[in-house]
């Protein structure tokens, strides 16, 4: 199979599949192909989009490939798209993040931590599938565990949780001197932070999550 074949091959079934895809995968569809070999065809398609000037490119998260428009465009396709952004709650984000980093986590760790019943922000991160159960802690009770999802990788841009920054980066992050916080639409293409409400530990809106503005 030509060269030029494959790449068109390996393109429309990134564009086609709905969530990411690995490189594994891929692979196993092209003849003689082996999942080094389609990275190296994905590299070539992003550097054949930048020479272009596309309006997308292929992104690598929770664990494999993902077509993705450009930050730049987010204003304009959320005219058109039916569905909004995933929306979260000052709450949410916060549940999330003690998940994300000491997962798995109890529900009674997790509100030792923050001090407020975390009842209604697990369930809603449940329903997102930003976060899963992960099994039950082997102590009395057998309390439930959790973990992030598949899901969360995909809503925030990260191909592993070892892409996650360290704590230690985080700190520094907030201890910037008065400085107002940039959201990053690269780094959270489908995330959108809810202002402070008036105490309620639920979230504010719950709506389904978006999927991630594809290249049409």
């Amino acid at each position: 199979m030509e060269r030029d074949q494959q790449r068109r091959i390996v393109e429309a079934i990134i564009l086609s599949s709905p969530e990411p895809i690995s490189a594994a995968r891929i692979a196993e569809v092209l003849p003689r192909c082996n999942p080094s070999q389609v990275r190296t065809i994905v590299r070539d398609l992003n550097e054949e989009y930048v020479e272009r000037h596309s309006a997308f490119e292929i992104w690598e998260v929770a664990g494999g490939f993902q077509m993705r428009s450009l930050p730049e465009f987010a204003p304009y396709l959320r005219q058109i798209q039916k569905t909004r952004p995933l929306r979260l709650s000052q709450a949410a984000l916060e549940t999330l993040a003690i998940i994300a980093y000491r997962q798995p986590v109890t529900r009674a760790e997790l509100e030792q931590v923050r001090g407020v019943d975390a009842g209604a922000v697990l369930r809603s991160l449940l329903e997102r599938d930003l976060i899963r159960v992960a099994g039950h802690r082997e102590v009395p009770g057998r309390p439930i565990v959790y973990a992030t999802a598949r899901r969360f990788l995909e809503v925030f841009g990260l191909m592993k949780l070892a892409d996650l920054p360290a704590l230690r980066e985080v700190a520094d992050l907030g201890a910037g001197e008065d400085e107002e916080p940039v959201a990053s639409d690269a780094a959270a293409p489908e995330a959108e932070v809810l202002p402070p409400d008036d105490g309620s530990e639920a979230d504010v809106e719950s709506e389904a999550g978006a999927a991630p503005e594809p290249a049409l």
